[in-house]
Protein backbone atom coordinates (compact mmCIF):
# COMPACT_ATOMS: atom_id res chain seq x y z
CA UNK A 1 0.00 0.00 0.00
CA UNK A 2 1.67 3.68 -0.63
CA UNK A 3 2.15 5.80 2.10
CA UNK A 4 -0.17 7.92 3.50
CA UNK A 5 0.80 11.27 5.18
CA UNK A 6 -0.38 13.86 7.40
CA UNK A 7 1.29 17.34 8.17
CA UNK A 8 4.05 15.94 10.22
CA UNK A 9 4.09 12.19 9.74
CA UNK A 10 4.82 9.82 7.22
CA UNK A 11 2.48 6.23 7.50
CA UNK A 12 4.09 3.30 5.94
CA UNK A 13 4.05 -0.18 6.11
CA UNK A 14 6.62 -1.77 8.25
CA UNK A 15 9.03 -4.06 6.77
CA UNK A 16 12.63 -5.69 8.27
CA UNK A 17 14.51 -3.00 7.55
CA UNK A 18 12.71 -1.07 10.79
CA UNK A 19 14.01 -4.41 12.79
CA UNK A 20 16.17 -2.64 15.07
CA UNK A 21 13.70 0.67 16.12
CA UNK A 22 11.11 -2.56 16.22
CA UNK A 23 13.19 -4.40 18.73
CA UNK A 24 14.29 -1.27 20.67
CA UNK A 25 10.63 0.26 21.13
CA UNK A 26 9.33 -3.40 22.23
CA UNK A 27 12.34 -3.03 24.93
CA UNK A 28 11.12 -0.37 26.99
CA UNK A 29 9.16 -1.35 29.78
CA UNK A 30 7.43 1.26 30.39
CA UNK A 31 6.48 1.73 26.25
CA UNK A 32 4.89 -1.71 26.26
CA UNK A 33 3.67 -1.85 30.34
CA UNK A 34 0.04 -1.23 29.57
CA UNK A 35 -0.22 -3.05 25.92
CA UNK A 36 -0.31 -7.21 27.77
CA UNK A 37 2.91 -7.93 25.17
CA UNK A 38 6.26 -9.19 26.32
CA UNK A 39 9.56 -7.85 25.14
CA UNK A 40 10.89 -9.79 21.89
CA UNK A 41 13.79 -12.36 23.53
CA UNK A 42 16.65 -10.09 21.05
CA UNK A 43 16.71 -8.56 17.75
CA UNK A 44 16.41 -11.47 15.84
CA UNK A 45 13.07 -12.54 16.80
CA UNK A 46 11.60 -8.90 16.43
CA UNK A 47 12.86 -9.07 12.72
CA UNK A 48 11.34 -12.42 12.31
CA UNK A 49 7.95 -10.98 13.34
CA UNK A 50 8.44 -8.30 10.88
CA UNK A 51 9.01 -10.62 8.22
CA UNK A 52 6.27 -12.98 8.98
CA UNK A 53 4.05 -10.14 9.48
CA UNK A 54 1.00 -10.68 6.77
CA UNK A 55 -1.97 -8.28 7.47
CA UNK A 56 -1.17 -5.99 4.30
CA UNK A 57 -1.35 -8.92 2.56
CA UNK A 58 -4.26 -10.58 4.26
CA UNK A 59 -6.28 -8.04 5.29
CA UNK A 60 -4.85 -5.18 3.35
CA UNK A 61 -4.04 -2.76 6.35
CA UNK A 62 -1.71 -3.17 9.40
CA UNK A 63 0.00 -1.54 12.04
CA UNK A 64 1.98 1.47 9.75
CA UNK A 65 5.72 2.91 11.06
CA UNK A 66 5.39 6.34 11.90
CA UNK A 67 7.89 8.71 10.54
CA UNK A 68 8.59 12.39 11.06
CA UNK A 69 8.80 13.72 7.77
CA UNK A 70 11.35 16.60 8.81
CA UNK A 71 13.84 14.36 9.53
CA UNK A 72 12.67 10.35 8.94
CA UNK A 73 12.88 9.69 12.39
CA UNK A 74 11.17 6.41 13.48
CA UNK A 75 8.42 7.37 16.20
CA UNK A 76 6.84 4.37 16.17
CA UNK A 77 3.93 2.31 15.32
CA UNK A 78 -0.09 3.31 14.46
CA UNK A 79 -2.37 1.16 12.90
CA UNK A 80 -5.37 -1.46 12.23
CA UNK A 81 -5.84 -4.99 12.91
CA UNK A 82 -8.38 -7.18 11.92
CA UNK A 83 -9.34 -9.51 14.47
CA UNK A 84 -10.97 -12.58 12.52
CA UNK A 85 -12.63 -14.29 15.09
CA UNK A 86 -14.04 -10.66 16.32
CA UNK A 87 -14.83 -9.82 12.54
CA UNK A 88 -13.27 -6.66 13.89
CA UNK A 89 -10.98 -3.98 12.88
CA UNK A 90 -9.03 -2.08 16.08
CA UNK A 91 -6.80 0.61 16.68
CA UNK A 92 -3.57 0.19 18.32
CA UNK A 93 -0.22 2.88 18.82
CA UNK A 94 2.97 2.67 19.91
CA UNK A 95 5.39 5.63 20.29
CA UNK A 96 9.19 6.14 22.15
CA UNK A 97 8.63 7.84 25.23
CA UNK A 98 10.66 10.95 23.47
CA UNK A 99 7.54 11.24 21.84
CA UNK A 100 5.15 11.34 23.94
CA UNK A 101 3.12 14.18 24.71
CA UNK A 102 4.01 15.67 21.40
CA UNK A 103 0.44 14.84 19.15
CA UNK A 104 2.06 12.82 17.34
CA UNK A 105 0.12 9.53 18.78
CA UNK A 106 -3.25 11.77 18.00
CA UNK A 107 -2.32 12.90 14.57
CA UNK A 108 -1.34 9.24 13.75
CA UNK A 109 -4.14 7.74 15.04
CA UNK A 110 -6.83 10.14 13.45
CA UNK A 111 -5.17 9.39 10.05
CA UNK A 112 -5.73 5.68 10.44
CA UNK A 113 -9.49 6.14 11.37
CA UNK A 114 -9.51 7.99 8.30
CA UNK A 115 -8.14 5.89 5.84
CA UNK A 116 -10.29 2.76 7.82
CA UNK A 117 -13.30 4.20 7.17
CA UNK A 118 -12.57 6.31 3.79
CA UNK A 119 -10.23 3.94 1.96
CA UNK A 120 -10.72 0.48 3.30
CA UNK A 121 -15.11 1.43 4.17
CA UNK A 122 -14.69 0.07 8.05
CA UNK A 123 -18.10 0.20 9.33
CA UNK A 124 -16.64 0.32 12.92
CA UNK A 125 -13.57 0.57 14.58
CA UNK A 126 -12.66 -0.29 18.32
CA UNK A 127 -10.01 0.41 20.63
CA UNK A 128 -9.26 -1.52 23.81
CA UNK A 129 -6.85 0.01 26.68
CA UNK A 130 -6.26 -0.67 29.90
CA UNK A 131 -7.90 1.77 32.45
CA UNK A 132 -4.73 2.80 33.93
CA UNK A 133 -3.27 3.76 30.97
CA UNK A 134 -5.11 7.10 30.77
CA UNK A 135 -2.90 8.85 28.20
CA UNK A 136 -4.24 6.43 25.37
CA UNK A 137 -7.60 6.73 26.92
CA UNK A 138 -7.29 10.49 26.10
CA UNK A 139 -5.99 9.85 22.70
CA UNK A 140 -9.09 7.76 21.88
CA UNK A 141 -11.38 9.97 22.50
CA UNK A 142 -9.10 13.24 20.93
CA UNK A 143 -9.94 10.78 17.48
CA UNK A 144 -13.51 10.07 18.52
CA UNK A 145 -14.24 6.79 20.16
CA UNK A 146 -16.50 6.39 22.83
CA UNK A 147 -16.62 4.73 25.82
CA UNK A 148 -18.72 1.65 24.86
CA UNK A 149 -18.02 -1.08 27.92
CA UNK A 150 -15.54 -1.97 31.23
CA UNK A 151 -13.24 -4.89 29.32
CA UNK A 152 -10.97 -7.81 30.49
CA UNK A 153 -7.61 -6.56 29.09
CA UNK A 154 -4.76 -9.45 29.00
CA UNK A 155 -6.94 -10.01 32.54
CA UNK A 156 -6.18 -5.92 33.45
CA UNK A 157 -9.14 -3.55 34.22
CA UNK A 158 -9.99 -2.34 30.88
CA UNK A 159 -12.10 -0.25 28.60
CA UNK A 160 -14.06 -0.80 25.14
CA UNK A 161 -14.05 2.14 22.77
CA UNK A 162 -16.16 2.45 19.58
CA UNK A 163 -15.79 4.59 16.77
CA UNK A 164 -18.53 4.10 13.56
CA UNK A 165 -18.28 5.16 10.05
CA UNK A 166 -21.04 7.90 9.90
CA UNK A 167 -19.94 9.51 13.24
CA UNK A 168 -17.05 11.12 10.35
Amino acid sequence: MKPFTTDRLILRELSVDDTYYFHLLNEDPEVIQYTGDVSFKNTEAARQFLAGYDHYEKYGLGRWAVIRKKDNAFLGWCGLKYSPDKNEHDIGFRFFKQYWNMGYATEAAKKCIEVGFNTFKLPFIVGRVMKKNTASIKVLEKIGLTLISDYSFEGHEGYLFKIKKDIL
